[in-house]
């Protein structure tokens, strides 16, 4: 029977989900894989730790070196997040010939590239299935469900904090700062919540995802991003009267041949898209590919058990000595399009004063940049002096309608910033 030692370097919360796990199944792996699991060292910088999860003294150690200087071990697992000191545990396992599992998203989004290529250098493997959604096998089916396909885009919603403040404004008619309010009772939003909110998270996943479909590695500044923070329960109103849904997604998809477009923003979805339907703390991914057509991935994106999950799956991988898929010629998008060129259509609100003339100083803002109206709706308010506009455009070029805003935005009919949000026809 194969024994593989392995290091386990943080114990929070995926941390711990993994030390459960191999603890209640090591048995039925045995039986099932014919391999022995042995957890040969833990770490973690708190001491406190051994007693109250019962680790016994012999295999603790609160320096990481012990894990990584270690000739014993065989996989490393990194679950302490974070740049450093993951990047030199990831690196240094890596170049002494261990396989390394994360859920690293920060740093994988970062150095991914070059640290597959120190693990191809020297014959190991990186293992990063829960980085991206929790307990749904998207990287997986990615490198290995669909790598007969050529993927044309990958659409999704991968920050369950965000979708959860969103699902919550909708339902219950309240505020973004109440609906966060309400996460952070929950538990599903942390005390700074300000990488799921802003959109960087997401943007962290989606670097990972369009590297895996694509095969091109895209920079944190090469990925639009904008959170979800100036989204109003008027707009979530207007948008389902509209048979719209406002959802934060992470979109790559490929524009003009060999050319990529990557961004996350909140985005206009018809309610009758599957993604329309996923609610609270869920997390989807949808693809479309050139053979398989439309797919779903739907599932848990969080939470200690769907995530280590995700890291045993990689290790009964690493096991059975399965090769990751070399990236290296798989490249086929030459460049990344920039934002001000991307085209969409929109969804435009305007507060401004209500009185003869005003649509007509805006639509002549508008038709200038060649910015062509899909409609518009003025709601009425009574005895209110300032009203809301909406208005739906055809296809246009990100450039022009952001000129166009900044422009109308001085007018003195327009009494507060005009709120825009991407919409999307998937």
């Amino acid at each position: 029977m194969k024994k593989i030692n392995i290091g386990l370097i943080g114990l929070g919360t995926i941390g711990s989900g993994v030390l459960k796990i191999l603890s209640q199944k090591r048995k039925s792996f045995k039986k099932k894989y014919d391999v022995d699991f042995n957890m040969a060292k833990i770490c973690d910088k708190n001491p406190k730790l051994r007693s109250k999860l019962n680790i016994s003294p012999r295999i603790f150690t609160t320096k990481y070196q012990d894990i990584v200087n270690s000739k014993d071990i065989d996989v490393v697992i990194e679950l302490i997040g974070g740049i450093n000191p993951a990047k030199d545990i990831i690196l240094r396992s890596l170049e002494s010939g261990k396989s390394v599992i994360t859920a690293n998203k920060a740093l994988l989004a970062q150095d991914l590239s070059s640290m597959l290529a120190v693990a191809h250098k020297n014959k190991s493997q990186l293992r990063f299935e829960a980085s991206v959604c929790g307990g749904i096998p998207i990287i997986k089916s990615l490198t290995e469900g669909l790598v007969a396909d050529r993927i044309e885009s990958v659409v999704g919603i991968i920050n369950g904090t965000s979708n959860y403040i969103l699902s919550e404004m909708a339902e219950q008619d309240c505020s973004f700062f109440e609906a966060l309010s309400e996460a952070k009772k929950r538990g599903f939003a942390e005390r700074n919540p300000s990488l799921d909110i802003k959109g960087f998270d997401s943007a962290h996943k989606l670097s990972i995802l369009a590297f895996l479909a694509f095969g091109k590695y895209i920079l944190q500044k090469d990925i639009y991003v904008k959170g979800i923070e100036e989204i109003s329960p008027l707009d979530i109103k207007y948008a389902k009267e509209l048979g719209l849904v406002i959802k934060l997604l992470a979109i790559a998809k490929k524009s003009d041949g060999d050319i990529l477009e990557v961004r996350v923003h909140p985005t206009l979805i018809s309610e009758e898209h599957p993604l329309a339907s996923v609610n609270g703390i869920f997390n989807a991914v949808y693809i479309k590919g050139e053979l398989v057509g439309d797919l779903l991935f739907f599932g848990q994106g969080a939470g200690q058990l769907p995530t280590a999950s995700a890291v045993i799956s990689d290790l009964i991988d690493i096991a059975s000595q399965k090769r990751p898929i070399d990236f290296s010629q798989k490249g086929l998008i030459k460049k990344i399009k920039r934002m001000d060129d991307i085209r969409s259509k929109y969804y435009i609100r305007f507060m401004v004063i209500d009185k003869p003339g005003v649509l007509a100083k805006i639509s002549g803002i508008l038709a200038k940049r060649k910015i062509s109206i899909a409609s518009v709706t003025q709601k009425e308010r009574s005895r209110a002096k300032v009203v809301p506009v909406i208005m739906l455009t055809h296809d246009v070029r990100e450039k022009d309608i952001r000129l166009a805003l900044e422009a109308i935005d001085k007018l003195a009919m327009v009494k507060k910033n005009t709120v825009v949000i991407h919409r999307e026809e998937l």
